[in-house]
């Protein structure tokens, strides 16, 4: 069965733009001579935190609006996984309607993300562009055990945001 909606897999949440936060486990590697002139310089690994972006979910909007939900499973090859995922977060952007996207993945590896767009024809626009298409091909080819899409509109909308005092 031909799906309607092209595959959005795998989009990151749009980042913050203030406020980080510290993922453990990075490490700066330091190279120092040994005390032996004749022996091999030392490697040695000092952890420290690494600042990343606070992804934050996409805003409410005035509905009505289309929510298109990907729902995914990936094999093991990823190879070229990442360059053509940037890719296509860069193309869905383009599209006049685009309203954003929101990405998960469980530790199983079940991945869903949700773009968000104006209208049907900004989901036709982005469904039909070649190099999606192309993208699309190679995804059932290569990177999807499975996947399922469900596109819905959008009839009640709203958000929270929590307002954080001087603490």
């Amino acid at each position: 069965m031909e799906q309607t909606v092209g595959d959005m897999s795998d989009h990151l949440i749009a980042p913050a733009e203030a406020g980080s936060t510290e993922l453990e486990g990075a490490a700066e590697l330091v190279i120092e001579p040994a005390a032996d002139p004749t022996a091999e310089p030392q490697a040695t690994a000092t952890p420290m935190p690494v600042s990343l972006p606070v992804p934050v979910p996409v805003p409410a909007y005035e509905p009505p609006y289309y929510a298109v939900v990907f729902t995914s499973t990936r094999t093991s090859d990823q190879s070229g996984y990442g360059e053509t995922s940037e890719r296509m977060e860069e193309l869905v952007a383009e599209v006049p309607g685009f309203l954003g996207m929101d990405h998960a993945r469980t530790p199983g590896g079940l991945s869903i993300t949700v773009g968000y767009f104006r209208d049907a024809q900004a989901i036709e626009k982005w469904r039909a562009d070649a190099e999606h298409r192309a993208a699309q091909r190679r995804g059932r080819a290569e990177w999807y055990e499975r996947y399922t899409l469900h596109v819905a509109r959008v009839e009640r909308s709203h958000s929270f945001e929590r307002v954080r005092g001087n603490e």
